[in-house]
C-alpha cells in the first residue's frame, strides 16, 4: 500500500459559489465598456494615442476572439471625439499639366459646396457667355472690327488700282492669286494685241508693271500682319466681353473662399483658361444636339472630393476613425479608372478615387494584419505611405516600373494618420524579425493576454461582461447559477482553476448558444443547466475522432490495459488538438533492456516520428539515468523506448517521466500497474515538471477506465505544479467522491514509481547504498551486473550471470 494518498474532490474543480454573487439576474448589473483583464494593453493602446511622433503607429497582438477590435475601437472612439476634424480634400485639374491634377485642401465640410458652387458657375458661365456674345455691344463693336479691317484693305487696293490704272494697267484677281496686267481704253489687252504693239512700247509696259509688282508685294507682305492685329482686336475684344461675364461671377465666388489662398490661386486659374477658350462655351459647327457643347467640354472645370468630413464636423465626432477589411493596394491609396472611348481608354481627374488613407487621413485606420499582407502590393504601398508621409496615387506597374504608358500622376497629399494593426503574436514576431522596417513603423505593441487572476473582483466585473454581452446581443440574463457556471467554464478555458479565459470570442459563443438552448426549453432566464447543455453539445459536435478512438481502444484494436500489471509497459497520455477542440488519449509505452553502451535509443526519433522536444526529454533519461546511478561504474546498457501504436509526429516532453518509468521497471525486473496513467516531464534531478492539457489527459484515460467499469485501483499520476490547473469534468470529480478514481500529485520520480509499483524508490544512506527491497536498489544491481558483463565481454571472459 502506497503512502502516497491522492488528490481529494475538492482539489479537482474549483467551484465558484454562486451564493456570494450579489444579483439574481444579470439585468441587475450595471453595463461594462470595453474588455476586462488587459491593462497592460490598454496602457500600450492609450500611449500609442497619446504620443504624436513618426512611427508610433500600433500592432495589437493577441489570440483570434481576445477582443482586440473591441479595445482599439472604445479607446480610439473615445480618443477621436477630442481631436479635431481634419480637412477636406479634392483634386482639380491643373490647367498648365493636365496629366498632373492638383490636390486642394479646404476646411471640413467645404469641399462639397465648392464643388457644387463649381458645378453651378460653369452652369451660369454656359449661358452669360454665349449671350454676352450675341450682345448688340458685341456685335456692333465686332462689326466695326470688320468694317475697319474691310476699309483699310479697300483703301490700300483702292489707292494702288488707281495707281495702276493711270499706268494703262490694272489689277486682276485670278486661281493663282492676285495679278496685273496691260490695258487700252480701259480694256485688257489679250497676249495676241500685247505682241503686235511696238517693242518699245511692250518694253515700257513691262517696265510699269514690274516696278508696281514690287509695290503689289509690299503690300500683300502687310497683309498678314494686318489680319493678325484684326485677329489680336478681335481676341482683346472676346477676352473683354467674356471678363465682363465671367469676371464678377468668379469674384462672388471668390468671397466665399476667403483665405483660402489655394482655392483663389485655382479660381485665377479658372477665369484665365476660361477666358482663353471661351470659345467652346458658344454653340459650333462640332457641337452636340440642339448646337450645344458636349458636356465633355466642362469636365475640366468640375471638383473632384476626395474626402469630405462635413457629416463629422456637422455631428462634432472629431477626427475619423475606420475599419478596411479588405485592405488591397487600391482600397488603401486609392486609383485612377478609366472609360472606354472609341476602342481606347481615356482618363482624367474625375476618375481618381480615393482609398481608406484618405477617408481616415487625420484619424486613425485599423487594419488586420493577416487581411493586409494576403493582398499583393498593399503591405509595401501602406509603408511608403508611412514613409513619406503622403498619399502617391498608383498602380502596382507604376510603383514597380512595370509599365511606361502615360496616365495621370496625382499631386501626392500630406499623410497624418494612427495605424492600428491587429494579428496574432506569431505575426507580429515574424514581421519583427524579417521586415526591418517594421520595428520603425510600428514602435508600440499592445499585448493581449490570454487570460487573468481569478479572484471576487474579477468575477464581479466578468459577471456584467457576461451581462452585457447578453444584452448587446438581446439575449436572455442570466441567473446568478448560469453566470456562475460561466466562470468555471472560463477557468476550464484558461486550463487554470487560478484563472479566467479572456477569450471573450469563446464565452460570447457560448452565451448564444445556451440562450438558443434556453429557448428549445422555453426558459425566460438562463439557467445553468442551458449553460452545461450548450457545452456539451459542442463538445458532441466536434468529438467524433475522440469517439472513434475510444471505441478502438474498447474493441482492442489499440491495446490499452486499465487492470493487472506489467513490467516495462504504462499508459502514458497524450493530448489531440483539432481545431477549437481537444481531447485527452492514452498511448502504451514500453522499454526493453539489455547490455550496450549506456545508449537509450528513442524508436520514434530513428524512425523520424519524433520532434525535438520529444527528443531532448529521452536524452535527459540518459542523464539521469548517469547521474544517479552509475557515477562510478561504465553505463552499460542499451535500451529502446517506444510509443506502440503509434504512426503519427510525436512532439512534446510531458511523457518523459512515463518513459522513465517504463525504464526503471524493465531493469528492476518490477512490474508497473496499468490501472494507473502517467502524464508529466522531468528533469535531470528527477524533478516530475508540469505539462499542458491536464484536464483532457486524465478524462482521456477515465473515459477508458468508466466505459470498462470503474474498480476504485485506477487513477492518474499528474506533476503536483498541475494541480492548481485542474478544473475536471463533473463525472471524474464525483468518481473521484466515490472513491472509484484517483487523480495523484508527484513531485519526483521517486513518488511516481512508488505508487506505480508500491514498492519503496529508496533513499541512498551515507554510503551511497540504497534499503534492500527499494526499486532503487536492484536498479542499481541491474546496472553493475550489466556493467561486470560488459567489462568480461571485452576481456573475453565468461559473462557474469544474470541478476
Amino acid at each position: 500500500m502506497t503512502r502516497f494518498k491522492p488528490l481529494p474532490p475538492e482539489a479537482l474543480y474549483s467551484v465558484c459559489d454562486s451564493s456570494s454573487l450579489p444579483f439574481k439576474t444579470t439585468q441587475e448589473l450595471e453595463d461594462i465598456e470595453g474588455v476586462i483583464g488587459q491593462g497592460r494593453a490598454v496602457e500600450a493602446v492609450k500611449f500609442a494615442i497619446g504620443i504624436h511622433q513618426d512611427g508610433y503607429n500600433l500592432f495589437a497582438l493577441g489570440p483570434e476572439g481576445a477582443g482586440k477590435f473591441t479595445l482599439l475601437k472604445d479607446q480610439v472612439g473615445a480618443a477621436s471625439r477630442h481631436e479635431p476634424v481634419p480637412n477636406d480634400w479634392c483634386y482639380v485639374n491643373n490647367f498648365s499639366q493636365s496629366h498632373k491634377p492638383l490636390a486642394l485642401s479646404l476646411p471640413p465640410g467645404r469641399a462639397c459646396p465648392f464643388a457644387r458652387h463649381m458645378s453651378e458657375l460653369i452652369d451660369e458661365l454656359r449661358l452669360a457667355i454665349p449671350a454676352a456674345f450675341e450682345s448688340d455691344d458685341f456685335q456692333h463693336r465686332k462689326n466695326a472690327l470688320d468694317e475697319e479691317l474691310k476699309h483699310q484693305n479697300e483703301k490700300v487696293f483702292g489707292e494702288f488700282q488707281k495707281k495702276a490704272e493711270k499706268n494703262n494697267i490694272t489689277l486682276l484677281k485670278t486661281p493663282k492669286g492676285l495679278g496685273l496686267v496691260p490695258t487700252k481704253e480701259g480694256e485688257v489687252i489679250s497676249t495676241e494685241t500685247y505682241k503686235t504693239l511696238p517693242k518699245e512700247e511692250q518694253d515700257q509696259r513691262k517696265e510699269k508693271i514690274e516696278t508696281l509688282e514690287k509695290e503689289l508685294e509690299v503690300i500683300l507682305q502687310n497683309v498678314p500682319r494686318w489680319q493678325n492685329e484684326y485677329h489680336a482686336k478681335v481676341r482683346a475684344l472676346h477676352r473683354e466681353m467674356t471678363r465682363q461675364a465671367v469676371g464678377h461671377l468668379i469674384e462672388e465666388l471668390a468671397k466665399n473662399y476667403e483665405g483660402l489662398e489655394q482655392v483663389l490661386t485655382y479660381l485665377d486659374e479658372v477665369e484665365e483658361d476660361i477666358l482663353e477658350n471661351a470659345h467652346e462655351f458658344l454653340p459650333d459647327g462640332n457641337a452636340g444636339k440642339e448646337g450645344k457643347p458636349p458636356e465633355s467640354m466642362f469636365r475640366q472645370y468640375r471638383v473632384n472630393v476626395m474626402v469630405d468630413n462635413g457629416p463629422l464636423a456637422k455631428a462634432e465626432e472629431g477626427a475619423p476613425v475606420l475599419y478596411e477589411d479588405n485592405p488591397s493596394m487600391i482600397n488603401l491609396i486609392g486609383r485612377v479608372e478609366h472609360l472606354s472611348q472609341y476602342g481606347s481608354l481615356v482618363t482624367d481627374f474625375n476618375l481618381i478615387k480615393p482609398g481608406v488613407l484618405h477617408q481616415a487621413n487625420g484619424g486613425y485606420l485599423i487594419l488586420d494584419a493577416k487581411n493586409l499582407l494576403s493582398h499583393p502590393f498593399a503591405w509595401d504601398a501602406l509603408k511608403r505611405a508611412l514613409r513619406a508621409q503622403t498619399i502617391r496615387i498608383e498602380s502596382p506597374g507604376q510603383s514597380y516600373a512595370m509599365v511606361s504608358t502615360v496616365t495621370l500622376e496625382p499631386e501626392p497629399i500630406p499623410l497624418t494618420i494612427k495605424i492600428l494593426l491587429t494579428g496574432d503574436p506569431s505575426l507580429y514576431y515574424m514581421l519583427s524579425r524579417y521586415d526591418p522596417d517594421f520595428g520603425e513603423l510600428f514602435k508600440v505593441a499592445a499585448d493581449f493576454d490570454n487570460r487573468m487572476d481569478r479572484n471576487d473582483q474579477n468575477t464581479l466585473l466578468y459577471a456584467r461582461l457576461i451581462g452585457t454581452l447578453a444584452k448587446d446581443k438581446s439575449l436572455r440574463p442570466l441567473d446568478r447559477e448560469a453566470v456562475a457556471r460561466v466562470i468555471e467554464h472560463s477557468s476550464r478555458c484558461a486550463d487554470d482553476a487560478e484563472k479566467l479565459s479572456s477569450h471573450m470570442g469563446d464565452i460570447a459563443d457560448l452565451i448564444r448558444e445556451a440562450d438558443y438552448l434556453a429557448g428549445q426549453a422555453d426558459h425566460k432566464v438562463m439557467v445553468a443547466k442551458d449553460i452545461q447543455a450548450a457545452i456539451d453539445a459542442k463538445e458532441y459536435r466536434s468529438d467524433r475522432i475522440r469517439e472513434r478512438i475510444h471505441e478502438e481502444i474498447l474493441r482492442g484494436t489499440i491495446v490499452i490495459d486499465s487492470e493487472g500489471e506489467k513490467v516495462g509497459e504504462l499508459n502514458g497520455l497524450a493530448v489531440c488538438q483539432l481545431d477549437h477542440f481537444a481531447f485527452g488519449r492514452p498511448s502504451r509505452i514500453s522499454c526493453r533492456v539489455r547490455i550496450g553502451r549506456g545508449e537509450i535509443v528513442d524508436i520514434e526519433r530513428q524512425a523520424d516520428l519524433g520532434g525535438r522536444i520529444h527528443s531532448k526529454g529521452v536524452l535527459i533519461l540518459t542523464s539521469y539515468l548517469s547521474a544517479r546511478f552509475a557515477r562510478d561504474i561504465p553505463l552499460s546498457l542499451s535500451a529502446t523506448l517506444v510509443f506502440e501504436q503509434s504512426y503519427g509526429e510525436v512532439e512534446g516532453d510531458s511523457a518523459s517521466s512515463a518513459e522513465l518509468y517504463a525504464l526503471l521497471s524493465a531493469l528492476a525486473d518490477v512490474p508497473l500497474k496499468q490501472s494507473l496513467a502517467v502524464t508529466g516531464s522531468v528533469d535531470q534531478s528527477g524533478r516530475v515538471q508540469a505539462i499542458g492539457g491536464v484536464n483532457e489527459k486524465i478524462e482521456g484515460f477515465f473515459d477508458v477506465c468508466r466505459t470498462r467499469g470503474l474498480t476504485g485501483d485506477q487513477g492518474v499520476l499528474i506533476p503536483a505544479a498541475n494541480v492548481k490547473h485542474l478544473m475536471l469534468r463533473r463525472d471524474v470529480v464525483e468518481a473521484a467522491e466515490k472513491g472509484q478514481f484517483h487523480v495523484y500529485p508527484v513531485e519526483t520520480i521517486d513518488q511516481g514509481i512508488e505508487i506505480l509499483t508500491g514498492i519503496p524508490a529508496g533513499e541512498p544512506n551515507g554510503n551511497g547504498s540504497y534499503p534492500i527491497g527499494s526499486i532503487n536498489r536492484s536498479v542499481v544491481a541491474r546496472l553493475i551486473a550489466f556493467s561486470k558483463s560488459a567489462i568480461a565481454a571485452a576481456r573475453g571472459l565468461t559473462p557474469a550471470p544474470k541478476p
